[in-house]
This record gives structure tokens, C-alpha cells and sequence, in this order.
């Protein structure tokens, strides 16, 4: 698929990418929608949580995934929820397990390599809208899950695109990156919230790990990993770091990374694997940080999505 994004032209005041991360992240402003809360049920007797915001009965769906303890009402998936929505598509922005603001009833959480859960996701869409093409976009963690269920799934889903943002291609190095420097302060906040979680199920299930680390490796190897049936934080981060399974995507993607992204640099980024898969089509800035991408004039990110997206569905509906 042919895609050419418009140039992105960064806010003059972000001068590197943790000002673009953190202004957009308390400064961008959150659109109300008429989103309908919709609880769906998984094959292990738990929940999901969907906020659905319904369009014309034929409009393309478009489902969105936030990344590492987001939820569907953080500002990237409210602006891109907005914009999708008045580009004449029904939105469907999911919470992973543990981030509506209602604690799940399993043991399992989430993480980088989640298949099922979007794999339930995609039935209960396909279910209601039989006949309303599908796309998808996720951010970072969402991200590295879509492409993780891409390669799990081949050809064999209902989705017609991807847009992935700000993927953390390379796990392990993510995870050790967020200990240095500055992006100590993004990891805090992370372990802060998983950890107060993790005290929460533990109300359900006194048998979860006990967890007196202080980084976010740490918390991967002694909950995340065993919760999820790896093996410890390695085994985690190789079986899901899409940088290992690019070959193996089949389905029309868009990559979209900044050069100065700090939680994920750009320097892990598999640049020759990507532009050589031909399903991928890469849109590498120069300016702009994680997930945040200021731009002028505003709302850069959501246009070249929803550029592809609507792309990717007038190529299937012929």
C-alpha cells in the first residue's frame, strides 16, 4: 500500500523529545465524547472494557490501544477518538485488563505480547459489525501488542491496517533505558501504579508474586513474566519484541517513530527490517518524543493516521 505522510513540523517550544512527551501528555487537552461503556466478556470468565462511540451503522471501525498503564481516556486516544470519529468512522477504544478503573477478576494483567485479549476484542467487534471494515492503532504497548497479534495471526483476521506509534521494538532495552536519567521519571510514575495493582489483586489472589524491586525490569521478571507463562524478563521481552518478527508481518502497517523519542530511541528501531518488508510503510520524524508528537499546526499525528486508515479501508472496499 502506497502512503506518503505530510512532513512533520515540530512545535518551535519542544526542544527535544521529553518536551514533546510530557507537554502533550499535561498540556494537550482531553475531547468529551459520547462514548457508550461497553463490558464484554472473556473465554477465561473475566472482563474487558470498551468505550464505543457508534458512527453510521456502515462506517469502518477503527479500535485503538493505549500503551503501558494508559486507559481509553488518555489524551492520544481521546484526540485520534475525535478526529477518526468526524472522518466519519465508529471508534472502539479498549482498556486493557486492570486500566478501566475496575479491577479484573483473573491473576493475568497485561503486557507487551498480549494476543488473547485482542484476539476477544476483535471477535466481539467482528460479531457486531459483520460487515464494517477494520483498522487499528495502538501506542507503544498497544503497539507492540498489535504487531504481536499480526504475527501470530498471518493473514488470518479481520483487521485491513495498523498504525503502530512510538513501538518499543527492542523490550529489554526499552526496559533498561527507562532507568537512566531523566526517563527515571517516567518509570516511577509506571511502577508507582503497576505496583498499587499488583496490592489490589492481591486481595483476590493472595498467591501473586510479592514485588520489593524499584525498577520496572525488576517488576517484569518477578510479576509480569511468571503472571504470563514466560519464563522471567528475558524470555518476555525476546518471544515479544516485534524488532525479531518483522519478516512476519503480512498485513499492511504503518510505523510511526520519532528520532527523538526518549523512551524508545530511535537507535533500536529495526529501520532495514521494517523498509524491507513491503507491507510496511515507515514515517520516521526528526522531531517529536513518545506517543507526544506538538506539531504546527496541531494534530499532526491523528491526520497521518487517519490518513492511512482511510486509505487502507477505501483500498478494501475496491
Amino acid at each position: 500500500m502506497e502512503f506518503k505522510p505530510l512532513p512533520f513540523k515540530s512545535a518551535p517550544w519542544c526542544i527535544n523529545g521529553h518536551f514533546h512527551t510530557i507537554f502533550s501528555s499535561v498540556l494537550f487537552s482531553s475531547p468529551a465524547l459520547d462514548a457508550e461503556s461497553v463490558t464484554i466478556d472473556t473465554p477465561d470468565g473475566d472482563f474487558l472494557i470498551l468505550d464505543l462511540i457508534q458512527n453510521k451503522p456502515d462506517s469502518p471501525i477503527a479500535i485503538l490501544f493505549h500503551g503501558l498503564e494508559g486507559h481509553s481516556r488518555r489524551y492520544y486516544i481521546t484526540q485520534m477518538a475525535d478526529h477518526l470519529f468526524k472522518r466519519g468512522f465508529t471508534i472502539i477504544a479498549v482498556n486493557f485488563r486492570s486500566c478501566s478503573g475496575k479491577m479484573n477478576l483473573n491473576r493475568k494483567f497485561y503486557h507487551s505480547g498480549e494476543t488473547e485479549d485482542l484476539e476477544t476484542v476483535f471477535s466481539w467487534v467482528r460479531n457486531q459489525f459483520p460487515n464494517n471494515p477494520l483498522t487499528a492503532a495502538g501506542y507503544s504497548l498497544g503497539a507492540s501488542a498489535l504487531l504481536n497479534y499480526l504475527k501470530a495471526n498471518g493473514t488470518n483476521h479481520p483487521l485491513c491496517s495498523v498504525v503502530a506509534i512510538s513501538t518499543p521494538f527492542d523490550l529489554k532495552k526499552g526496559s533498561l533505558n527507562l532507568e537512566k536519567g531523566f526517563n527515571k521519571v517516567y518509570s516511577i510514575r509506571f511502577l508507582k501504579t503497576l505496583v498499587q495493582k499488583l496490592h489490589e489483586k492481591k486481595k483476590q489472589h493472595p498467591d501473586l508474586p510479592n514485588f520489593n524491586g524499584s525498577t520496572l525490569y525488576e517488576f517484569d521478571d518477578v510479576v509480569t513474566a511468571p503472571i504470563h507463562g514466560f519464563e522471567g524478563a528475558d524470555d518476555y521481552y525476546y518471544q515479544c519484541s516485534s524488532r525479531f518478527f518483522t519478516n512476519r508481518i503480512k498485513t499492511p502497517v504503518l510505523v510511526i517513530h520519532s528520532k527523538e523519542d526518549p523512551m524508545c530511541p530511535f537507535e533500536w528501531t529495526p529501520v532495514a527490517d521494517l523498509k524491507k518488508n513491503t507491507a510496511i510503510t515507515t514515517c520516521f520524524t526528526n522531531r517529536g518524543g513518545h506517543v507526544g508528537f506538538w506539531s504546527l499546526p496541531p494534530g499532526w499525528l491523528n491526520r497521518t493516521a487517519g490518513d492511512y486508515m482511510n486509505q487502507s479501508v477505501q483500498i478494501m472496499q475496491g
